[in-house]
């Protein structure tokens, strides 16, 4: 069985190899953008995703199971944390 630790850093590598989105590119959000989309992956109830991500990338999120959201929602926290890091600072 996969711990729930191992589910989200699998996600996060997959956002990275697969996508490329990487800490450079995640660099560019700079308002919170990674935090709020994990808090619409997991509850669904708000229509204002960060600007630029457009709808196909939502219904995706939305047509998945909510232990799925889960995971994606930990990659973003985890792609956030990654860019904090880079940047060195966490008075963002």
């Amino acid at each position: 069985m996969e711990t729930g630790i191992k589910l989200i850093a699998k996600e996060r590598q997959e956002q990275i190899t697969k996508h490329g989105f990487n800490t450079e590119w995640d660099s560019a959000y700079k308002c919170g953008e990674l935090v709020t989309a994990a808090k619409y992956c997991i509850n669904l109830k708000g229509s204002n995703w960060p600007e630029g991500w457009d709808a196909s990338f939502r219904a995706k999120i939305y047509a998945k199971s909510y232990k799925e959201r889960l995971v994606i929602a930990g990659a973003f926290i985890a792609a956030e944390l990654d860019r904090l890091l880079l940047v060195n600072t966490d008075k963002q």
